[in-house]
């Protein structure tokens, strides 16, 4: 189980670590995005610092209409305390958890400041 909190913004914010390929952690927290349909979005800064290896070149269209153009590579994320590979895209902005992270987990959300988020295997 994974468990987090409602911030200010009314953001759903867990903490995860991420690591990369030489085994360097960071510890992250990252809004839950129901509305992204990838994985994990990280900064251009943390996937350098953590030496992470390039996947392929992704493209998006944004809520607005905008279409952009990111770079994706490969992560490993303390998930339900295993590691689990996964695909991370470069964004500057907060870190997202999408909806592909939460595959065959289900998503509880006490939404107000400070309620609580917990993200739970399903059988």
């Amino acid at each position: 189980m994974i468990q987090g909190l409602v911030n200010v913004a009314y953001e759903a914010v867990i903490r995860l670590t991420v690591q990369g390929p030489s085994g360097e952690r960071r510890e992250i927290e990252a809004v839950v995005d129901t509305g992204y349909n990838g994985f994990l979005t990280l900064p251009q800064e943390l996937v350098t610092e953590l030496g992470l290896v390039y996947r392929d070149r992704g493209r998006a269209i944004l809520a607005d209409g905008s279409e952009v153009f990111f770079d994706t590579y490969d992560v490993a994320v303390l998930w339900d305390s295993r590691l689990r590979n996964t695909r991370a895209s470069a964004a500057d902005t907060t870190p997202l958890a999408g909806m592909a992270l939460l595959d065959r987990h289900s998503l509880y959300v006490e939404v107000e400041n400070g309620g609580r988020v917990v993200i739970q295997a399903r059988d």
